[in-house]
């Protein structure tokens, strides 16, 4: 399984054995993109973590966080 420097600081896994490599929170099957498609059909973080219980708060958290600053930086550079 391949390690990119992003995968070390944040709980995601990429492992073409795991969802055929599709991005998922570390220690499961979720994909990230469904905390996405979750927020992006207006659902709360809250119901996601209900539905995904494997998915920790901290996890999910994590990844809204990266997103955010990814974007900011982006806008930034522009």
């Amino acid at each position: 399984m391949y390690e990119s420097p992003l995968q070390k600081r944040l709980p995601i896994t990429v492992d073409k054995d795991i969802m055929s490599g599709t991005p998922v929170f570390e220690g499961t099957r979720v994909p990230i993109q469904t905390l996405f498609d979750y927020l992006m059909d207006g659902c709360e973080l809250a119901e996601f973590l209900d539905n995904f219980p494997t998915v920790s708060q901290e996890a999910a958290l994590a990844i809204l966080a990266y997103a955010g600053s990814q974007i900011a930086r982006e806008a930034a550079a522009a």
